[in-house]
């Protein structure tokens, strides 16, 4: 509608109708909130702090109560405290989104809120797992699922006891963290998720989401809180979240490097993954620091090659260490070609990958690495790589991963041999 056309609809709505359209839910929320179509059981909001996972749960389990007056509805906190404090009485709880006219009641030791139309909601604390073995439910709601200490018990016996109707359905909305109950849910049968992050919410206030994205963006607390990252370290990894988080410092707070070395992980083909290139430095307290992915995606030679030279201008690189799989020849001659004078040092992948990662996931275990800033993509790579030489992580290839472990191992290589100019070892 134009305008002009969409003022005259609303000037003619009664006021009944105006008070509805100023509660109704549906239609106004994000798509993260909107009930997923199809034959479902379980729905999972997987989502960032403040995106509106909490009244996105209340405005669904209001809509059964008016749709089943003979709903039996389990609310599945945490701890009781917190269930009433955000389920029932929070500012996008059950008592907030009750319509006009709606006037559901709370009894506290009954722990039951029942509906104008006679639906009734129980509240349960998934510390006590073992009061929903036994009773039974339509429908289900699971707030933060990640704070759930023992919920493998409460999820389980409320599982068991969804049975009731043609089709019984639990919502679960949380802040994701790996735990035993996060890891029931996303391996259940009939699950369907939908996702979210903090910035997704346009009511939160501007400067609240700015200072958000300023202090943690790209940070693992930030993926997990804000975005709704599922982060989870994998078996065996050389590298684990929480070893790169420990890692991490400013990036003004370096000062300037004693020496950067360059490492490139070209594509095989020219038509093949990214090309891996990540600036590493020898600092003047004698720690190395990755100060930049400079990677490409899916680049021809003449862009990966002048990504590199660039990347060597800005900081005044000494060395490129790279990858030869495909001829170390052909590597060399093709930084040439984008002007790159430095001395090319090949590496082979195939017989030293995991002879060279292990000893760099050391040193980042003994505080000898850090990252000047955030490297989403390489830190993922990075925990993907496993003890022996394999990759579980995003991507066909650890391409950013390699690159960054070839210029690592060649700076620990030079500090070993007392090869770095300005640096004593002892």
């Amino acid at each position: 509608m134009t305008r002009e056309e969409l003022c005259f609809i609303l000037r003619g709505l009664t006021p009944a109708q105006k008070a509805e359209l100023a509660t109704r839910w549906y239609g106004f929320e994000n798509d993260g909130q909107r009930e997923p179509s199809g034959d479902w059981r379980i729905w999972l909001i997987r989502a960032g702090r403040g995106f509106g996972k909490t009244r996105a749960g209340s405005e669904w389990v209001s809509q059964i109560a008016r749709d089943w007056p003979e709903a039996r509805i389990a609310l599945v906190a945490a701890t009781q405290p917190d269930g009433v404090r955000v389920m029932i009485e929070g500012p996008s709880g059950l008592l907030a989104v009750a319509r006009g006219g709606e006037e559901p009641r709370w009894t506290n030791a009954r722990r039951e809120l029942v509906f104008e139309s006679g639906a009734v909601a129980t509240l349960y604390s998934a510390e006590a797992g073992e009061e929903l073995r036994g009773p039974e439910h339509h429908f289900a709601w699971c707030d933060e699922l990640a704070k759930w200490r023992r919920g493998e018990a409460a999820w389980d016996n409320l599982m068991m006891g969804l049975r009731l109707g043609d089709r019984p359905r639990a919502l679960v909305t949380t802040t994701p963290r790996v735990n035993a109950a996060m890891a029931r849910v996303t391996m259940a049968p009939g699950m369907v998720e939908t996702l979210g992050k903090t910035r997704d919410n346009p009511h939160l206030p501007d400067n609240f989401v700015v200072a958000m994205m300023e202090s943690y963006g790209g940070t693992r607390l930030g993926r997990q809180e804000l975005d709704g990252e599922l982060l989870e370290d994998v078996e065996g990894a050389l590298w684990t979240r929480g070893l790169v988080e420990r890692c991490r410092v400013d990036a003004d707070s370096i000062g300037k490097p004693v020496r950067v070395i360059i490492g490139v992980d070209p594509p095989a083909t020219s038509h093949g993954d990214a090309c891996g290139i990540v600036v590493t430095a020898l600092l003047r307290d004698g720690r190395l620091a990755v100060v930049e992915d400079a990677s490409v995606d899916n680049p021809p030679p003449t862009v990966w090659a002048q990504a590199v030279a660039s990347a060597a201008a800005r900081w005044g690189a000494d060395r490129i260490v790279a990858e030869s799989n495909m001829g170390g020849e052909m590597v060399e001659g093709t930084l040439r070609q984008a002007d790159c004078a430095l001395p090319v040092v090949p590496v082979h992948a195939s017989v030293g990958k995991a002879r060279r990662a292990e000893p760099v996931a050391i040193a980042y275990e003994r505080g000898d690495v850090v990252h000047a800033g955030v490297f989403a993509a390489l830190e993922d790579q990075l925990c993907g790589l496993q003890v022996g030489g394999g990759y579980a992580g995003p991507g066909r290839s650890p391409d950013r991963a390699d690159a960054c472990v070839w210029a690592l191992a060649a700076l620990l290589d030079a500090l070993r041999k007392g090869k770095v100019p300005g640096v004593r070892v002892v």
